[in-house]
């Protein structure tokens, strides 16, 4: 009989240790429960015993089974449609506009592979700038930065501007998934994914839960936020960050081909096989044109979501792609249950009341402690949370408030720095897992990123983007306020 491999073992033996542990004071049992089987799953995700988009799945399932999204008075009550209300919780995950921009962003890419655009776009900056590797995280982190003050999405920005051009980079080097990851794919995806998770800190206007965070601010604290205000805030901090990004990537995450003299020359050839634009590349370019002008300009009438799907529909209309190439597409359809499940999950931790909760407990602990001390373990504690979210708006909606509170009651905390410092964490905390913020799950389904260096990379690169942002803005913002 064939042993139960220990991947599989663990995340239950975890679920079921947490679950035995009395449930802590002023806790419903069932939503210490519910976390019971949310640690589960992470764990299950970090371990990969059966494929994210199956573990997320199992989840949501098992918590609807047992009827664990909602309170036994709930349950009890005779008009309240447990079986309706269960189904429907289990799959508001799939009604989230974010869940279907990555989607998009995976038919882009597709697009762009199909037309041959990609590779032509590829191939001329890699002429321009692939004598050294370098060189082309910097041009990826620069194009990012350019797109981020306009671009209230950084799933649009990253994950349907940026990623479906630079997927086509790794395979001029021989760089794939799998075994030649490492050549030089790895490390443009993850310098990509880290840019514009600092970029998205950098600008009031760079995500839209920064938004979200500033009219928060104004109802909790009475503090208005202006855009200026962020950006200079933020200045010295983001530049620091956007400088050292892909150095600090190539060092700590190096790519096996640092750079080449020949194949810029190689690139020049290859463009000049290719001739003139095809009408199939012409019309993919003017479509992903015409979704970056309403991801910019059209926000106050048109949802990203909205301009995406409807970017895919003029793809399969104008033969760009065939219904067939959607529908065989598996890494976007995997990625599209994992987030959604994802989604469902993370939402459910607030549903319960579990966030509220440890963040009260949490700021239970800073009493009696140094006014700074006490700013720096709220932003600490805020940034390291978002483990339990794969939204950054939901985290911004429900702990966001929690924490501007807790430290405007403390006597002598400046709340302008603090509701800053939280504000400026939502976009760099989005570096912390595969599912941290819109653009993650795609950069992590392209498959050059193995499931173990991406949980190290993001805990380290994370405790990296949250030491300057105290070391150095802590700093800062006491000589601005």
């Amino acid at each position: 009989m064939k042993a139960v491999p220990w991947r599989v073992v663990l995340p239950v033996l975890v679920t079921i240790i947490i679950a035995l542990i009395p449930t802590p004071e002023d806790l419903a049992p069932h939503a210490w429960y519910y976390f019971a089987i949310f640690v589960g799953v992470i764990v299950g995700l970090i371990l990969e015993p059966l494929p994210a988009a199956a573990i997320g799945l199992i989840g949501v399932v098992l918590i609807g089974v047992l009827g664990l999204a909602f309170s036994p008075e709930q349950r009890a009550d005779p008009g309240f449609d447990l079986p309706g209300e269960t189904i429907r919780w289990m799959l508001s995950g799939f009604s989230n506009t974010t869940v279907w921009l990555i989607f998009a962003a995976f038919m882009f890419a597709m697009g762009y592979e199909k037309t041959g655009l990609g590779r032509r776009v590829a191939l001329h900056l890699v002429q321009r700038l692939g004598k050294r590797t370098l060189g082309l995280g910097y041009a990826i982190t620069l194009s990012d930065l350019i797109l981020a003050p306009f671009t209230p999405s950084n799933t649009a920005r990253s994950g349907g501007t940026i990623f479906p051009i630079i997927r086509n980079i790794p395979g001029l080097y021989g760089s794939e998934p799998g075994p030649t990851a490492r050549k030089i794919g790895a490390y443009i995806m993850w310098t990509a994914l880290a840019a514009t998770c600092v970029t998205s800190s950098m600008f009031l206007t760079a995500l839209a839960p920064n938004l979200l965070a500033i009219e928060l601010v104004n109802k909790t604290v009475n503090l208005q936020i202006t855009w200026t205000q962020w950006f200079v805030g933020f200045l010295p901090v983001g530049v620091i960050l956007l400088a050292a990004l892909p150095y600090l990537v190539y060092k700590l995450y190096p790519p096996e081909i640092k750079g080449s003299s020949e194949v810029p020359e190689w690139a020049r050839q290859e463009i000049a096989q290719m001739g003139r634009l095809s009408r199939q590349e012409i019309v993919m370019a003017l479509l992903a044109l015409v979704a970056l002008v309403l991801w910019i300009l059209g926000r106050d009438f048109i949802d990203a979501t909205t301009v995406a799907l409807g970017v895919i529909c003029l793809m399969l209309i104008l033969n760009v792609v065939k219904w067939s190439d959607v529908l065989a597409n598996g890494p976007a359809w995997n990625v599209l249950v994992w987030f959604a499940t994802l989604v469902t999950l993370a939402g459910g931790l607030n549903r319960v009341g579990f966030i509220v909760w440890f963040s009260d407990r949490a700021a239970g602990f800073l009493e009696g402690l140094p006014v700074t001390l006490v700013m720096i373990s709220l932003v600490a504690l805020f940034f390291f949370i978002h483990y339990f979210f794969a939204s950054i708006t939901a985290q911004t909606t429900a702990v966001l408030p929690v924490m501007l509170a807790v430290g405007a009651a403390v006597p002598g905390m400046p709340v302008t720095m603090l509701a800053l410092l939280l504000c400026y964490s939502l976009g760099i905390m989005g570096i912390i897992t595969p599912y941290a913020t819109g653009p993650s799950p795609i950069y992590y389904g392209s498959g050059f990123i193995d499931r173990r260096a991406f949980w190290l990379l993001g805990l380290v690169f994370g405790i990296i983007f949250l030491a300057v942002l105290l070391v150095v803005g802590l700093p800062y913002l006491s000589i601005l306020y």
